[in-house]
């Protein structure tokens, strides 16, 4: 019984940490469609997601940081790092960015169609650093 409930617990403490490390807040326009569908994605692949619609998203970007030539339609702030996402990247790419806390951001920038929340990854999607170097190519 003792092993059981050792196990148990555990396992829920272990479930708590992961959903913290995978939680962001996410900026978006209250009319994109396609930022809901990419806020759904996130959601399935395990990521928690609090949305916060606003109609000055560009001057969220600003306050951010997130540079203008990278921009997209929405942007993820992660909540344990601070670390930004811009645009609709994969989540994989989201898990090498919360590997690398030296990295400020990532982004997908525009509206790229081989991206979730937009269309299917194909293998060609670059995601780029904030520093507008490549990060992954998905």
């Amino acid at each position: 019984m003792k092993k059981w409930l050792a196990g148990l617990l555990m396992a829920t403490t272990s479930s708590f940490v992961f959903a913290a490390d995978n939680a962001m807040t996410v900026f978006q326009d209250p009319n994109c469609g396609c930022c809901g569908a990419w806020v759904q994605y996130m959601q399935d692949e395990g990521f928690e997601v609090n949305v916060v619609k606003t109609n000055n998203i560009v001057a969220v970007k600003q306050k951010l940081g997130v540079p203008m030539q990278l921009s997209s339609c929405h942007t993820g702030v992660l909540t344990n790092t601070g670390q930004l996402v811009e645009g609709h990247v994969p989540a994989n790419v989201v898990q090498k960015l919360l590997a690398n806390p030296s990295v400020k951001g990532v982004a997908a920038p525009g509206m790229p169609h081989n991206a979730p929340g937009m269309g299917e990854l194909d293998g060609n999607l670059i995601t780029v650093d904030f520093d507008g170097k490549p990060f992954s190519r998905d």
